[in-house]
């Protein structure tokens, strides 16, 4: 049986700045052991790559039972703490989303704030990873919540008010740490220094860490980036053939 409360602390404890957890996000069961065969101590989904490996478009096009369905395979196949990126919580209840969660394996998760290409408004999103720490809380598991901020996804004007005043209000909603999708350096530096949160890092295959780790990123993830990679080393391999 799996301590469920004990890998969410161990989760939780490896978000360090100047000392980022790193996490080479997977898609399957074969990725994650590849993971955690190298080292590393935790195990992180892309919600995209696994998307993408089962037969459906980013962006909640797959349906929830077979994204909880591959998140329970990977948990399955590994003995580290799991968490799992689920979009937006695939319009479930919040109270049903932590029981996938957690009957999967996961003890932490990764929540967009936005949705059919809109950024979600702020008190809604509060309102709603509120409602998911509640209903962890109330199953007993300290889920790791990584509040994902789409502000410079969506585009447009990148505030930093505005992106510290979601990451605070997320904190204050019950998230763990917040994450800045595509946010440059500068940005990731300027939230770590407005924010008491630890901050997530989007980092492209290739690319030196050493720059996010002096920002200050207290978490680092690679994304779909692998999954991707991987998918162009398999096209020139059957090109070659």
């Amino acid at each position: 049986m799996r301590d469920l409360v004990a890998e969410a602390g161990v989760l939780r404890s490896l978000h360090r700045p100047g000392d980022p957890l790193v996490l080479p996000n997977v898609w399957d069961a074969a990725s994650a052991r590849a993971v955690a065969a190298a080292g590393f101590p935790v195990i992180a989904t892309s919600s995209a790559a696994v998307a993408d490996a089962l037969g459906y478009a980013d962006g909640e096009a797959t349906p929830p039972g077979e994204m909880f369905d591959a998140v329970a395979r990977i948990a399955a196949a590994v003995r580290l703490p799991v968490t799992a990126d689920i979009e937006r919580g695939y319009r479930l209840p919040a109270p049903e989303l932590v029981e996938r969660l957690l009957a999967a394996g996961a003890v932490g998760c990764n929540l967009e704030d936005s949705v059919d290409g809109r950024q979600v408004p702020l008190d809604e999103q509060a309102e709603f990873l509120g409602a998911v720490r509640a209903a962890a809380t109330r199953r007993g598991v300290p889920l790791v919540i990584n509040a994902r901020i789409d502000s410079f996804l969506i585009g447009g004007a990148h505030d930093p008010d505005d992106v510290a005043a979601r990451a605070a209000r997320y904190q204050n909603a019950g998230a763990d740490c917040v994450y800045p999708i595509l946010a440059p350096v500068p940005a990731i530096a300027a939230l770590v220094a407005a924010v008491d949160t630890p901050v997530n890092a989007l980092c492209a295959v290739g690319q030196p860490r050493a720059d996010l780790v002096a920002a200050g990123a207290a978490r680092i993830s690679y994304g779909a980036g692998l999954f991707r990679e991987v998918e162009g080393r398999h096209a020139e391999l059957l090109t070659a053939l």
